[in-house]
């Protein structure tokens, strides 16, 4: 009899958790949406600890309510972008590092290979020439990598104390999550893949302070209307 009233309990505890779960998934994706399509966040602690603890879950979560998962990323870029974007911004320029993915490279690149990732000859074929000749004026440190295991490198041997990235919205949320101390920025890729992608140089360029903003940063996943100048 104490047994069956043990599994009894245990069986309400295991449901009651899965209930308390599947809310705190719903209420994130929800304060996410309001996010993404009104450029307000709202409890970013809460989304940040659901992203953090419950990514995977959030995302076959996601997936069963017929979303994209792709939202799950989108989400946690714009929550950190918010969360640190006044620390961000009030680190000199010569403490942070501007990191690009090697897709970006014109397709007849002859930028070689080290150990640091790709040594560009700044021949103005692409955009990441173009990046980084306006990153190092100011005094970034500018590295184009062809993947994590290079940034792991990069963390491991520089010193700085933040970053501003480029990439999908995937490899950029994972990235962001794990640079998190460094007070990281993020700029999505408008096109992604593993060729001839485009990023938006004009958001890349307000993020540094180059330029200042014309216009709210909202982020549109597949609806995004920017364009590459």
């Amino acid at each position: 009899m104490i047994m069956i009233d043990f599994y009894q309990l245990f069986g309400q505890l295991i449901f009651m958790a899965m209930m308390g779960l599947i809310l705190l998934l719903l209420v994130s994706l929800f304060l996410g949406r309001i996010l993404l399509s009104n450029n307000r966040v709202v409890f970013p602690r809460l989304l940040l600890l659901t992203l953090d603890l419950f990514y995977g879950p959030f995302k076959r979560f996601a997936s069963i309510l017929g979303l994209s998962e792709s939202i799950v990323d989108q989400i946690g870029v714009e929550v950190r972008n918010k969360v640190n974007e006044e620390k961000f911004n009030n680190i000199p320029a010569e403490d942070k590092l501007l990191v690009l993915p090697h897709c970006l490279r014109h397709p007849k690149c002859e930028a070689p290979l080290e150990p640091s990732g790709l040594k560009c000859k700044n021949c103005k074929k692409c955009v990441i020439g173009i990046l980084k000749e306006k990153a190092e004026k100011i005094g970034y440190r500018v590295f184009i990598i062809p993947g994590s295991t290079f940034l792991k490198k990069i963390v491991k041997e520089n010193k700085f104390k933040s970053v501003l990235g480029v990439a999908c919205y995937q490899d950029l949320n994972l990235a962001m999550m794990k640079l998190s101390k460094f007070a990281p920025q993020g700029v999505p890729l408008l096109r992604d893949g593993c060729y001839k992608t485009k990023v938006d140089i004009t958001m890349v360029l307000e993020k540094m302070g180059i330029q200042k903003p014309k216009r709210p940063r909202i982020q549109c996943g597949v609806d995004q209307k920017w364009t590459s100048p």
